[in-house]
C-alpha cells in the first residue's frame, strides 16, 4: 500500500485488512461516479462509501501549505512529494485557501491507516487522493447540487441590498438583480417606495449547505411608478432576459461603471470644484466608493488612453466603443491588469480600481460619457437595445411571459 508507515500488526487482524483492501477495490469503481453515488445502504462522503471508513475534516489554517499538511498527517518527504505532484495538476498547491477543508479517510482501527485524501477547492469541488493501491492516483469530482426554488418580494426603503437581506435570501441576490437590470434601472438612484418581486433558485449540497444564487427564473422591478419586467428566454443558443415586448434588456451601454455607492456629485455646467474653490463645469458624474471598488467597462470597446494627469484627472482610462461614443474613468488607484492602450475590453470587464489620484479629495470615480466629442449626461444617455424576440420566436415568448406573471400573481397571494 502507497505511503503507509510499517507496523507489525497481530495475525487476528489479517482478517480486517482482507476486508479493507476489498473495500478500496470497491471504491476504485466508483470513483466515475464519485459525485453521484448509486442507489444503496451505504454511507457515503465524497462519493466513497464509507461505512467501515472513518472521516475526519481539517480546515487550512494561516501558514498552511500543502507541503506542512502532508507531513502533519505523518507523510514521509518522498511520498509527500509524490502526493503533491498528483494533487498539483488538479489542484494546485497555490490555490489552497485559509478556511478550504481538507480531510482524509481512514481505516477505524488503532493504525488509523489513510486510505484517501480529499482537498476541497470550494464548496463543490473536490479532488481525491486514492492510496487503496501502490500507484497512487487522484480525481477531481463535485457534490451533488440540488436546487431549491423561491419567491421573494420586497418594497424598499433604503436599499436594495438591505431590501434583499429583509427578505432572507442571500445578499448576492441583490447583485445577480442588479445585474439584470444595469441597462434598465440606475441603482444608484433607486427611491423609497421602490420594490421587486422575483422567482429565483439556489444551489444547495445536501439541502444544508448553502451554495450561490444559481438563476434568476423572472422578475418584475418597479422603479419610479414604472414596471420593468425580466422574462428570460433562449434564442440563437444564448439565454437573456427581455421586457414584457420582447425587447431584450441588454443594451449597449451599462446604466453605471461599478456596483451600490452612492453619487456624490453630477453632471453640471457650473460645480463648486472643492480643491480649487471656484466653479467651473463639472461634466461627469462622480461616484464615491472605497478605495480598491473594480470599476468596470460600461460597454464594448478599445482603451485609446492609459496615463496619468498630476493635476486633474489622476489615473485614468478612455474607452472608444464606436465611431460616436467614448468613456472615462478617473483617480483610479491602479490599472486592471493587463490592460494597456489598444486593449480590447468588454461590457462589464474590471478596467480599473476606484482611487483619489490627481486632483481629488478623497476616494471616487469620475466617470465621463463623450458623444460625437462632445459631452453628455451620463445619467440621462438612453443606449439602444440589443436584438429583440425574433418574431418567429414570439408566440413563444409570450406563453412564458404569462405563465411567469401567472405564477408571480399565485405566490404574491400566497404570501
Amino acid at each position: 500500500m502507497f505511503g503507509r508507515h510499517k507496523i507489525s500488526l497481530p495475525a487476528w487482524s489479517l482478517l480486517l485488512i482482507i476486508h479493507f483492501a476489498s473495500s478500496c477495490t470497491l471504491q476504485q469503481e466508483k470513483h466515475a461516479n464519485a459525485g453521484l453515488p448509486e442507489e444503496s445502504d451505504c454511507l457515503y462522503a465524497y462519493g466513497i462509501c464509507v461505512d467501515s471508513l472513518n472521516v475526519h475534516r481539517y480546515a487550512i489554517e494561516k501558514g498552511d501549505n500543502l507541503a506542512s499538511i502532508l507531513s502533519g498527517l505523518g507523510f514521509s518527504g518522498a511520498d509527500a512529494e509524490e502526493i503533491a505532484g498528483t494533487v498539483s495538476p488538479l489542484y494546485p498547491p497555490s490555490k489552497l485557501q485559509i478556511g478550504n477543508i481538507y480531510a482524509t479517510i481512514v481505516t477505524p482501527d488503532s493504525t488509523s491507516d489513510i486510505r484517501y485524501l480529499v482537498f476541497e477547492s470550494s464548496k463543490t469541488d473536490f479532488v481525491v487522493v486514492d492510496l487503496c493501491s501502490d500507484t497512487l492516483t487522484a480525481y477531481a469530482a463535485e457534490k451533488p447540487v440540488t436546487l431549491q426554488r423561491k419567491y421573494a418580494e420586497k418594497t424598499i426603503s433604503s436599499s436594495l441590498w438591505n431590501a434583499i437581506v429583509d427578505t432572507g435570501a442571500s445578499p448576492m441576490l441583490a447583485v445577480k438583480l442588479s445585474d439584470i437590470y444595469a441597462w434598465q434601472i440606475d441603482f444608484f438612484d433607486i427611491k423609497e417606495g421602490d420594490s421587486f418581486r422575483l422567482i429565483y433558485d439556489e444551489a444547495w449540497i445536501d439541502d444544508t449547505t448553502f451554495v450561490e444564487i444559481a438563476d434568476i427564473q423572472g422578475a418584475v422591478f418597479t422603479h419610479r411608478g414604472e414596471e420593468y419586467m425580466a422574462v428570460p428566454f433562449q434564442q440563437d443558443s444564448a439565454r437573456e432576459y427581455f421586457d414584457a415586448d420582447g425587447n431584450s434588456l441588454r443594451k449597449e451601454f451599462l446604466k453605471a461603471p461599478l456596483d451600490f455607492f452612492r453619487i456624490s456629485s453630477k453632471f453640471s455646467n457650473g460645480r463648486f470644484h472643492p480643491v480649487l474653490k471656484r466653479y467651473r463645469p463639472h461634466h461627469g458624474v462622480d461616484y464615491a466608493a472605497p478605495t480598491g471598488t473594480p470599476v468596470k467597462a460600461v460597454g464594448n470597446g478599445i482603451v485609446i488612453e492609459k496615463a496619468y494627469q498630476r493635476n486633474g484627472a489622476g489615473n485614468y482610462l478612455k474607452v472608444k466603443h464606436n465611431n460616436s461614443y467614448t468613456t472615462t474613468y478617473m483617480h483610479l488607484s491602479r490599472f486592471a491588469k493587463s490592460i494597456q492602450t489598444g486593449s480590447a475590453v468588454k461590457q462589464g470587464d474590471v478596467i480599473g480600481y476606484v482611487g483619489s489620484t490627481g486632483l481629488s479629495t478623497g476616494p471616487h470615480l469620475d466617470y465621463r460619457v463623450h458623444k460625437n466629442n462632445q459631452p453628455v449626461n451620463p445619467l440621462k444617455m438612453e443606449a439602444p437595445p440589443s436584438h429583440p424576440v425574433k418574431p418567429e420566436l414570439k408566440d413563444s415568448f409570450m406563453v412564458i411571459r404569462d405563465n411567469l406573471l401567472t405564477l408571480m400573481d399565485s405566490l404574491q397571494q400566497k404570501g
